[in-house]
C-alpha cells in the first residue's frame, strides 16, 4: 500500500557538521494513504523505520510503499507526484464547478418547463370550460329554435283555423244576401197582395234560427292568440337574456382587444430595448477581447522579463561558485582540527558518505532542473496555444497556464535553497578532501591567488542589469495587475449584463406566450361574439316573423268579428221584418 510520509532524523553529537552522521536514526512518520486513485485518507501517527531514507533531508516529503508485514518496498521523493496530485485535484475542482454550475442551469430550465406546463394545463382547463359553457348555450338555443319551430306551427295552425272560419263565415254571408234577397223579393210579393201562409213562416223562421247559429264563434280563436303573444313574449323574454350576454361578450372582447394592443406595445418597445442592450454588451465584449489581447501580450513580455531574471540569477550563481564567494554564507566553516584528530577510517568513511550524499543531491537538483525546464516549455506551449486558440478556449487555457505558473513558482523557488545547500555541501566536501589527503601524505594542490581573477566588476554589472530588469517587471507586473482589475471589473459588468439581458430575454419570451395566448383568448371571444350574433339574429328574425303574422291574424280576426255581428244585426232585422209581415192580418189573408 502507498503511504505519504514525513523523513524523520534523530542526529548524534559528532565532531563533524550537522549536516550527516553515521549515527543517525531515520525513520519514516506516516501521514496519508492511498485507497483508490484519487482518494487519500489521513492515517493516525505512525512511525516506522526506514534505513532506505538514510540519504534523504530531515523533514522530506516522500511516498513509501509498504508491504503486509510494514516493510519498506520502495521510496521516492514526493515532490512531483504531489504537483501532480494537487494539478488534478485542481482541475477536477474546476469540472466540479462546471458541472455543478450545468446542474443549477438544468434545475432553472426543468423548474421553468414545470411552471409553463402547469400555466398551460391551466389554460386548458379554463378554455374546456368556456368550450362546455358554449356547448350548454347552444344546446339551450336549440331548444329553444325547436320551441319556436312548435309554436310557430301551432300559430299556422291557428291561422288555418281563421282562414276556415272567414271562409264559413265568407259561405254564411253568401247564404245571408241569397236570403235577403229572397225577403226582398217576398216583400215585392206581398206588395202585390200575394199572402204568407204558415208553412212558409216557420221555413223562414228556421232559416233565419240555422244562419244565427252559424255565426263564427271569435272567442276560442282570440284565445289561442293570447296565449301565442304571451309564448311570443316570452321566448323574446328569454331571448333578450341572450342579447345582454351578447353583449357582455362584446364588452368583453373589447377590453382583450385593447389589453392585446396595449400588451403588444409594451412588448414592441421592450424588445427594441433588448436589443439595443444586446448591441452595446457585444461591443462590450468585443473590447474586452482587444483588452485581453493587450494582457496577453504584456504577459508573454512578462514571461519573458522573468526568463531573463532566472538566467540572469544563475549566471550571478555561476559566477559567484567561480569566484568562490556567494555572498549568502554558501562557504561553512569546518573544525578542521577535529577532522584532524579524526581516525583515518572514520574520515575516510565521512568523506565516502559526503560524496554519496552530492551525488545524490546533485541528481536530485538535476532532476528538479530538468522538471523545471519541461515547465517552462509546457508554459511557453500554452501560450502560443492562447495566441492562437478560439474564445471558447481562451478561459480553460489560460486557467492551465496560471496552474503551470503557480508550479513553475514553487517549483523554482524550491530550488534556489536546494542549489544553495549543493554548494555548500560541495565547499564541505572539498574540505574534508583536503584533510584526508594530507593524513594520507597526499600533496594538496593549491591554485596561485596570482591566477585568481576578480569578477566582482562582472557581478556588479549583471546586479545592475538584475536590477533594471526587476523594476521594468514590477512596474509591467503593476501595470498587468491594472489591466487584470479593469478586465475583471468589465467582465463582472458584462456578466451582470448578460444575466440582466437572459432575464431580460426570459421576461420577453413570458410576455410573448402570454399575448400569443391573449391574441388566442381574444379570437376566441370574437368567434363566439360571431357565433352568438349568427345564431340569435334568425330567431330574433323568426320572432319577429311570428310576432308580424300573429299581428295580422288579429287584424284579421277583428275584421271576421265584424262580419259576424253585421251578420247577426242583418238577421235581426230580418227576423223583426218577418213578424211583422206575420203578425199583419190582411196578409195572412
Amino acid at each position: 500500500m502507498l503511504y505519504l510520509a514525513e523523513v524523520q532524523k534523530q542526529k548524534g553529537n559528532l565532531l563533524t557538521t550537522n549536516l550527516l552522521s553515521s549515527n543517525t536514526k531515520t525513520e519514516l512518520k506516516l501521514l496519508a494513504c492511498q485507497r483508490t486513485d484519487q482518494n487519500w485518507s489521513t492515517v493516525p501517527e505512525d512511525v516506522i523505520a526506514a534505513e532506505e531514507a538514510n540519504k534523504l533531508n530531515d523533514g522530506a516529503l516522500v511516498l513509501v510503499e509498504l508491504t503486509p508485514n510494514r516493510q519498506v518496498q520502495r521510496i521516492q521523493e514526493a515532490g512531483r507526484p504531489l504537483v501532480n496530485i494537487l494539478q488534478n485535484f485542481s482541475r477536477q475542482v474546476e469540472k466540479f464547478k462546471l458541472k455543478e454550475e450545468e446542474i443549477d442551469q438544468w434545475k432553472q430550465s426543468l423548474t421553468f418547463q414545470a411552471q409553463e406546463l402547469n400555466r398551460r394545463e391551466m389554460e386548458m382547463e379554463v378554455r374546456l370550460e368556456q368550450l362546455q359553457q358554449m356547448e350548454d348555450d347552444f344546446q339551450q338555443l336549440e331548444a329553444q329554435k325547436e320551441e319556436f319551430s312548435n309554436s310557430r306551427a301551432e300559430i299556422e295552425k291557428l291561422q288555418q283555423e281563421i282562414e276556415r272560419n272567414r271562409q264559413e263565415l265568407q259561405g254564411a254571408w253568401e247564404h245571408l244576401r241569397g236570403e235577403q234577397r229572397r225577403l226582398e223579393e217576398f216583400q215585392a210579393d206581398s206588395q202585390q197582395g200575394k199572402a204568407l201562409d204558415e208553412e212558409q213562416s216557420r221555413v223562414l223562421s228556421e232559416l233565419l234560427s240555422r244562419l244565427s247559429s252559424q255565426v263564427a264563434p271569435t272567442e276560442t280563436v282570440r284565445e289561442h292568440l293570447n296565449f301565442a303573444f304571451d309564448l311570443v313574449e316570452r321566448q323574446q323574454g328569454t331571448l333578450n337574456q341572450h342579447w345582454e350576454q351578447l353583449e357582455q361578450q362584446k364588452t368583453v372582447a373589447a377590453g382583450k382587444q385593447e389589453e392585446l394592443e396595449l400588451l403588444s406595445q409594451t412588448f414592441s418597445d421592450r424588445q427594441n430595448s433588448w436589443e439595443q442592450a444586446q448591441n452595446s454588451l457585444y461591443q462590450q465584449t468585443a473590447e474586452l477581447k482587444v483588452t485581453t489581447a493587450i494582457l496577453a501580450s504584456k504577459q508573454e513580455y512578462a514571461g519573458i522579463l522573468k526568463v531573463q531574471l532566472r538566467n540572469q540569477e544563475d549566471l550571478c550563481q555561476q559566477i559567484q561558485s567561480l569566484s568562490g564567494t556567494s555572498g549568502e554564507g554558501i562557504l561553512c566553516q569546518v573544525d578542521l582540527k577535529a577532522l584532524e584528530n579524526m581516525a583515518l577510517e572514520e574520515l575516510q568513511k565521512v568523506v565516502q558518505d559526503f560524496q554519496e550524499k552530492l551525488e545524490i543531491d546533485s541528481s536530485f537538483v538535476h532532476d528538479q532542473e530538468q522538471e523545471l525546464k519541461y515547465k517552462q516549455e509546457t508554459i511557453e506551449e500554452l501560450q502560443n496555444k492562447i495566441n492562437h486558440a478560439s474564445d471558447q478556449d481562451i478561459i480553460n487555457l489560460e486557467m492551465e497556464l496560471a496552474d503551470e505558473k503557480d508550479h513553475y513558482q514553487m517549483l523554482n523557488q524550491s530550488l534556489v535553497g536546494q542549489r544553495r545547500n549543493l554548494l555548500q555541501r560541495q565547499q564541505l566536501l572539498k574540505q574534508h578532501q583536503s584533510v584526508l589527503l594530507k593524513k594520507q601524505g597526499q600533496t594538496v594542490t593549491n591554485e596561485p591567488e596570482d591566477n585568481t581573477i576578480d569578477l566582482r566588476p562582472i557581478l556588479l554589472q549583471s546586479e545592475n542589469q538584475r536590477q533594471q530588469q526587476s523594476q521594468e517587471l514590477q512596474k509591467l507586473e503593476r501595470e498587468i495587475e491594472q489591466m487584470q482589475a479593469g478586465i475583471e471589473l468589465s467582465q463582472g459588468m458584462i456578466e451582470n449584463q448578460s444575466h440582466d439581458l437572459e432575464e431580460q430575454r426570459q421576461e420577453l419570451k413570458t410576455m410573448e406566450q402570454n399575448l400569443q395566448s391573449l391574441r388566442t383568448a381574444t379570437t376566441e371571444c370574437w368567434s363566439r361574439v360571431n357565433v352568438y350574433q349568427e345564431s340569435l339574429q334568425p330567431i330574433q328574425d323568426c320572432l319577429d316573423g311570428l310576432r308580424q303574422k300573429l299581428h295580422g291574424m288579429v287584424e284579421s280576426l277583428a275584421q271576421v268579428q265584424q262580419i259576424g255581428d253585421d251578420q247577426l244585426e242583418a238577421i235581426t232585422q230580418i227576423r223583426h221584418t218577418l213578424l211583422g209581415l206575420i203578425s199583419q192580418p190582411e196578409l195572412v189573408a
